[in-house]
């Protein structure tokens, strides 16, 4: 079959790969209809995973239909059409019973050499090198879903391609995002990145109540991109100084909740990381914190990886912040977001902004990388 391959550092490439198998009897085969770049390849296609190998099919978010299923699967079906959520999780350890799943014990391939800094891994990730505890990922033909009846969702017949795809990654992690920041009603909820997973962030915290969400970039199409379709206020951080304009908008008391959608920074090698060598500056993290009410809450996506320094521990302490991070979603709200889909309630596609072949998938990244042309999400049809 065809797939999209890591090939090196900002090189990528679609070459013939074996088509996948039923390893296990709770596998599914999925022939793949959409997929869609995402913010968290971008240090992979930089060729900054030192566990990422030449032939890797990248991937994170994908739709498609079921073409074979293992003998204990149970919830579909031939024909079925699913979305495959990024998280690979068992569905029954102790993280999974409580609808962590991305937090899963038995999801990684590999969980000793997937964090060989700390020792631990999460759950397993499609579109991630073998090693990193990841699987095959989307950008492909066909892929074997684990645990398809964890980690794969029926879409609804009233839900188009374009807007069911979000539901694996972006769409969760935005929902995950709100409920991190325990949004509510009457909050003012401030999201820096105006990408798809800082639009959903926005919609989502709209959705549960806040009076006013501002999203902070300085892109001017992805801002009057989250204006229009998330309902979110823009504020380009280049010509506002975005504290002091989050108080004037809370009634001088700072947003209630901060959201950092910025993406993952480039990963250092383990001995730069445990050394304290070329830690990140996060700017963004910084304004977060600052902008932050007191007694609120700053919540950070992706970039788990990173270290940092001059971080403002202080004010995190002093002003009583409570810090909450996540990598990735859990799955338990894939379902729910997909009957928002099915009542309009959730519009996603408009995140699509370039429709591509997979042939064109090195050009699709390049865009997506450079956020040429109005590029929000690169969509690949095999």
């Amino acid at each position: 079959m065809r797939a999209l391959c890591w090939v090196a550092a900002d090189e990528m490439a679609v070459r013939e790969v074996p088509d996948p198998e039923l390893r296990n009897e709770r596998d599914a085969i999925v022939r793949v209809r959409r997929s869609s770049t995402s913010g968290a390849d971008l240090p992979l296609l930089a060729g900054r995973d030192p566990l990422l190998r030449a032939g890797d099919v990248l991937g994170t978010e994908f739709l498609g239909e079921v073409v074979e299923a293992g003998p204990a699967v149970r919830r579909h079906r031939v024909g079925d059409r699913v979305v495959v959520g990024a998280s690979v999780a068992c569905g029954g350890c102790w993280y999974c019973r409580r609808g962590r799943h991305s937090c899963c014990d038995n999801g990684s391939t590999d969980p000793v050499t997937a964090d060989p800094g700390w020792g631990r891994s999460d759950a397993g990730c499609f579109g991630r090198p073998p090693a990193a505890g990841g699987f095959a990922g989307g950008h492909a033909e066909y892929v074997r879903v684990p645990y398809a009846d964890v980690g794969a969702f029926r879409v609804p017949d009233a839900v188009g391609d374009d807007r069911a795809l979000f539901a694996a990654d972006a769409a969760p992690t935005g929902w995950l995002a709100a409920e991190l920041g325990d949004v509510r009603p009457g909050d003012v909820v401030a999201v820096w990145g105006a990408g798809a997973v800082g639009q959903l962030t926005a919609r989502a915290a709209l959705m549960r109540g806040a009076d006013r969400v501002v999203v902070v970039d300085r892109h001017e199409e992805r801002l009057r991109m989250a204006e229009r379709h998330s309902g979110a206020e823009p504020l380009d951080y280049r010509r506002t100084d975005i504290p002091s304009e989050l108080r004037d908008r809370s009634g001088g008391r700072g947003a209630d909740v901060c959201v950092l959608a910025v993406g993952a920074p480039p990963a250092r090698s383990v001995t730069e990381r445990l050394a304290g060598r070329g830690a990140d500056r996060p700017d963004a993290l910084h304004e977060a914190v600052h902008a932050c009410r007191k007694d609120g809450v700053v919540v950070v996506l992706g970039g788990a990886e990173a270290f940092v320094d001059a971080f403002p521990l202080g004010a995190v302490t002093d002003r009583r912040l409570t810090l909450r991070g996540a990598g990735r979603p859990d799955l338990r709200d894939v379902p729910m977001l997909l009957h928002r889909m099915a009542r309009d309630e959730l519009r996603t596609e408009h995140l699509a902004t370039h429709q591509l072949p997979l042939e064109d998938g090195p050009k699709g990244y390049a865009l997506f990388r450079d956020r040429a042309d109005g590029c929000v999400r690169a969509v690949f049809t095999p």
